[in-house]
């Protein structure tokens, strides 16, 4: 978030960088000077106007509402706000026009959910969406610091304390989060979910199948999409090509696709394959890779910040 915040300017005055007790008065390297990190009690007394919360559900649960009573704009990046119907689940590009000056507090949706919608949602404007297939190939950068040290260490044969349940260096393990019900995973539901709730229709179907991969640069998407309306090939290239924050790369010929390797420290959402799906009507096959970091997080979150600071909603 520091790196895209420095890339990307709010227009801030002042910058406080928050964290637990522990790490008071570790210093915090931001556009060329060294910030003190002060306690969380301390930044709600100081009144900011936007704070950019990723720190886990428990503290957002916590902390987030009393940031909210102090005036301050909570953009969130755990899960713990998501799925309160009160809450905006927001992709900027997509749904930021909902937001007004009484949401205190915003979601920042799930990596997986952010990438799918920013290719579904201007496709489901023209031609409606009735059925989403997913399978998903997510990088161990999406289960923090503990899921990338396994991996470096397997793959430099080191001995490693084991965060997910198998080897996951030349392994993939189809299972992202922890099974829930009816032996779907957190990620898949999440999926599904929060789908649902930004492109802001009920109707839409979705299931998912999640898979952790041994890659660093992002999670990729093979999407299959059936549209209550028909669809012209070139058409859908044109609306993707033309949407803010994505990028077509779609000339299987030339061996022109997106991969996680490419997408690494980028902003957009990189889309190609795609092609009719032969055996259903209004059936549509396409692929999505981006930086879950970046767009899946980070860059998601300052852009949040920076539509609610440009449209005087703080």
């Amino acid at each position: 978030m520091i790196t895209v915040l420095e890339e990307i300017p709010l227009g801030e005055s002042e910058f406080f960088p928050v964290a637990s007790e522990r790490s008071i008065g570790k210093a915090v390297h931001y556009r060329g000077r060294e910030y003190p990190v002060v306690g969380l009690a301390d930044a709600v007394a100081k009144k900011p106007q936007v704070a950019l919360f990723s720190a886990g559900s428990a503290v957002s649960k916590e902390w987030a509402p009393r940031f909210a009573e102090a005036g301050c704009t909570v953009i969130d990046n755990s899960s713990a706000w998501r799925k309160d119907p009160s809450i905006p689940l927001i992709v900027p590009e997509i749904n930021a026009g909902i937001l007004s000056r009484k949401d205190k507090i915003i979601a920042n949706p799930n990596c997986s959910t952010i990438q799918m919608v920013m290719v579904l949602a201007p496709l489901h404007r023209k031609y409606k969406i009735r059925r989403v297939v997913v399978a998903t190939y997510q990088s161990v950068t999406g289960s923090g610091a503990r899921g990338w040290n396994q991996l470096e260490h397997e793959r430099k044969g080191m001995e490693t304390k084991t965060f997910f349940p198998h080897r996951i260096d030349l392994n993939l393990i189809p299972q992202a989060g922890d099974f829930a019900s009816e032996g779907y995973t957190t990620e898949e539901e999440k999926l599904a979910f929060e789908t649902r709730k930004i492109i802001g229709d009920e109707s839409i179907r979705v299931t998912a199948t999640a898979v952790r991969v041994p890659v660093y640069g992002g999670h990729s998407e093979a999407v299959n999409i059936e549209f209550e309306n028909a669809f012209d090939l070139e058409e859908v290239r044109s609306i993707l090509a033309a949407e803010p924050g994505v990028v077509l790369q779609d000339n299987p010929a030339e061996g022109i696709y997106p991969m996680p390797y490419f997408a690494r420290g980028r902003n957009e959402v990189f889309v190609g394959r795609i092609r009719r799906d032969k055996t259903i009507e209004h059936g549509l096959n396409l692929w999505i890779v981006s930086d879950n970091l970046r767009k899946g997080a980070a860059t998601n979150a300052v852009q949040i910040g920076k539509y609610i600071i440009e449209n005087d909603l703080v």
